[in-house]
């Protein structure tokens, strides 16, 4: 009989998604103690810049043009 062997990925990802926040540590340390896992990282939120905001904000029609002060807190607060 001739023998098989199955090859497996060497590494895999999982991806996992957190409502609450404050439970990151605790599901992070929790992730890493299961059989198998070698490592267990939270990758950071990209910041942006006010200019690249300003374009998000522009894009989505969020923007105000108005005579005065009085007519955009008009605007805005309706």
């Amino acid at each position: 009989m001739e023998a098989r062997t199955t090859m497996y990925p060497q590494e895999g990802q999982l991806l996992v998604s957190i409502s609450d926040m404050s439970m990151m540590k605790d599901i992070k340390k929790a992730i890493g103690m299961l059989k198998g896992v070698g490592n267990v990282t939270v990758p950071r939120r990209k910041r942006i810049s006010a200019y690249e905001r300003s374009l998000q904000e522009l894009e989505e029609g969020r923007v105000y043009e108005a005579k005065d002060v009085d007519d955009l807190f008009k605007q805005c607060l309706g």
